[in-house]
């Protein structure tokens, strides 16, 4: 028999190795969303200026999923 769900059980914890690739990942997305900002700040185009925000937004979510992930975790 399936046991229920538990929303309330405690997630397994990362191990270290995979700590360290999660931190990493989490820093290239911070540096690229800094990158994309900047960019976004510095084009003439609208157009470019509009691709390099949205750029900037796809990177910030996929650093905020991982730390919501690393949180999950606590």
């Amino acid at each position: 028999m399936q046991q229920p769900f538990n929303i309330n059980a405690q997630m397994p914890d990362i191990d270290t190795k995979n700590l360290g690739i999660i931190q990493d990942q989490m820093q290239h997305e911070a540096l690229a969303y800094k990158k994309s900002s900047l960019y976004a700040e510095s084009f003439r185009d609208p157009s470019l200026s509009q691709i390099a925000r949205q750029t900037a937004q796809h990177h910030k979510q996929h650093f905020d999923a991982l730390q919501s992930y690393l949180n999950s975790h606590k």
